[in-house]
């Protein structure tokens, strides 16, 4: 037979690290959400440009800041969020 008295105890008590453990850092994190404001901030530039009427060509749809800003912030941003997964934010200079 099993001792129920057992599970009783150990089901109330947690450790004292329990749920305190996150796997990034505070600055980790800081870094990951400034890099996916970069992200965002790419995509919202590549949008828009389109026409309503399908027959009618609009030629902004190829300007600078869809064909080269936005792609390179996007880019630039997924290198932020690589950056902020292998930083440590304890090591010392």
């Amino acid at each position: 037979m099993k001792n129920t008295s057992d599970k009783k105890q150990s089901k109330g008590k947690a450790t004292p690290a329990a749920g305190k453990d996150f796997v990034f850092h505070r600055k980790n994190y800081i870094v990951m959400f400034a890099g996916l404001a970069i992200i965002a901030l790419g995509f919202l530039l590549m949008s828009g440009g389109g026409s309503n009427d399908p027959e009618v060509f609009n030629p902004d749809i190829y300007n600078f800041r869809r064909i080269r800003l936005a792609p390179t912030l996007v880019l630039i941003g997924l290198g932020i969020e690589v950056y902020a997964i292998l930083m440590n934010p304890h090591k010392n200079n």
